[in-house]
């Protein structure tokens, strides 16, 4: 029989071992204004619609509707509790400290919970099914903090998918997956190392994971008694499965339970479109004799907000090198110089695989971290807050990244790392070999979004894939109840042992006392 022969029986027999399944009605919530959140849920979303799945979505930052894709604008209800402007003061004050950040989150996420439950469109899904009243088969939802999130699942009664934008949030992994990380292998997500290394970063990260996880459980108890919801009274429902933007590629190895897909990059398009770079930026880019310089701190932070010193660091720096440099700046510049274009928005995607760009300057987020990789450009990292420090300290272990504190830059140290990611190949070399070990997968990030989903809805929520650590309470799941049952049989053992001994003591001295007495008075 031949070879050709023997695949085309593989695969009729895989085919016909998976039952195909009609297109699903699939809810999906998104509770973070981030847009880098939003890019990760509307590349899940973009893949199962895609496939033919019917979507609709609530989300505070819409695309604009298309086949198979309803959505349902939130925007003005949480802007109208949550008007909270991103300047650089508020990041460095709230989200660089865990002890605001873990708090602050929680109280987000609860008080989103309530902005999406109490919306007129989500009272008729839970009422009615929805407009069309033929319900839904499935949910997806970003966890952020509290698990308030699960709460249509549990209404609806049916399977819920979680989206993490970012690598796993340590402060809710158990609750997310049934398991903790060790601390001794993989470092929090907060962490500014990619691996614990040293004695130290181990003790320090040990005491980070109790810390936040603590804190995160505390704030949330807080909540529930000062400020209880509707939600508190539903049973949290565990996720089915969870998408994560990551990938083993870019992340230090770990275990992870078979219902955790990593899909990172997946908002990347197969086919870029290069004609959306604007004709004056395509222009500056091809006529650079040195090559091009790409510099953004994302979409959060504010360029035009940070301390005047640190940006005349950046722009002194920047002024000497050879290379132009397209800056993304809100406003008009003061003092720019000659070398340096600046815009709102640049198509940054595309941008980074046009070949004359020489370096990627970047604040770390998980988005762009990806897109470097896959046009294989060196990164110089000035990592803001949450995972940036440990995404770019990933990238410094892979050879093509140089980790700098953006709030320490200097003219000089700025300059010196610049001129040696630009100019010393190896940096070039390593990010290329990274590119192709993130792109040799054996299926597409999308393709894995939907075999999984359609693979929890084929398996009626896919109940085998979840930890048995569910079923466990948190004293057994650390196994304290053995951990003190062992203990107290030791205890016995020692306590039965010292008794024997002291019994055996008393008995040779009351031998020997005895045998003295006899000695000493032989008539007696």
């Amino acid at each position: 029989m031949s070879v050709c022969t023997l695949l085309f029986i593989a695969v009729v027999n895989v085919s016909w071992s998976i039952t195909p399944i009609t297109a699903m009605n699939i809810l999906a919530i998104e509770p973070i204004t981030a847009k880098s959140h939003w890019n990760f849920m509307s590349a899940l979303l973009r893949a199962l619609t895609d496939s033919g799945h019917r979507v609709t979505a609530f989300t505070p930052l819409p695309d604009g509707e298309r086949i198979n894709y309803t959505e349902i604008d939130i925007s003005s209800e949480i802007s109208a509790v949550l008007d909270v402007g991103f300047d650089s003061k508020f990041i460095m004050e709230n989200f660089r400290k865990s002890t605001v950040m873990i708090p602050l989150m929680m109280n987000w996420t609860r008080c989103i919970c309530d902005i999406i439950n109490e919306h007129p469109k989500m009272k008729d899904i839970i009422l009615n099914g929805g407009e069309d009243s033929s319900g839904y088969d499935l949910i997806i939802v970003e966890r952020a903090a509290s698990e308030c999130v699960t709460y249509m699942a549990a209404k609806l009664d049916v399977p819920i998918i979680f989206s993490s934008p970012s690598p796993l949030k340590t402060t809710i992994e158990y609750s997310l997956i049934g398991s903790g990380p060790n601390p001794a292998t993989v470092s929090h997500v907060m962490a500014y190392h990619s691996v614990p290394r040293t004695f130290f970063q181990r003790l320090t990260n040990s005491l980070f994971f109790v810390y936040s996880a603590f804190l995160n459980t505390q704030k949330e108890s807080e909540m529930k008694i000062n400020h209880p919801s509707e939600f508190d009274l539903e049973e949290p429902v565990k996720p089915s499965l969870v998408f994560v933007n990551s990938y083993y590629v870019t992340e230090a190895p770990r275990p992870f339970p078979p219902n955790v897909i990593q899909v990172g990059g997946i908002h990347l398009q197969q086919s870029p479109k290069y004609d959306i770079i604007p004709a004056d930026i395509l222009e500056y880019i091809d006529n650079s004799p040195h090559g091009v310089i790409y510099f953004t701190l994302g979409s959060i932070v504010e360029m035009s907000t940070l301390p005047e010193h640190i940006q005349n660091a950046y722009k002194d720096g920047l002024s000497q090198v050879p290379q132009r440099v397209l800056w993304k700046y809100e406003g008009e510049m003061k003092n720019k110089p000659t070398n340096v274009m600046t815009c709102k928005w640049f198509p940054q995607r595309e941008i980074l695989l046009h070949p004359k760009v020489k370096l990627f300057i970047s604040h770390g987020g998980i988005s762009g971290v990806y897109e470097a990789i896959d046009a294989g450009v060196p990164v110089l990292g000035l990592p803001v807050f949450y995972d940036q420090p440990r995404n770019i300290e990933n990238l410094v272990d892979a050879g093509m990244a140089i980790s700098m504190d953006f709030l320490s830059v200097t003219k000089d140290n700025f300059f010196n790392a610049v001129n040696e990611l630009t100019n010393n190949e190896k940096y070039r070399k390593k990010a290329k070999i990274v590119s192709n070990r993130f792109k040799d997968r054996p299926m597409t990030p999308a393709r894995s979004v939907v075999y999984w989903t359609e693979y929890v809805h084929r398996h009626e929520s896919a109940p085998h894939t979840k930890s048995y650590a569910f079923n466990l309470t948190w004293y057994q799941y650390y196994l304290l109840d053995v951990i003190a049952v062992i203990l107290i049989l030791i205890l016995f053992t020692v306590y039965i042992n010292s008794k024997m001994l002291m019994l055996v003591y008393n008995k040779l001295v009351i031998f020997y006392a005895k045998a003295e007495v006899k000695t000493t008075y032989p008539n007696s």
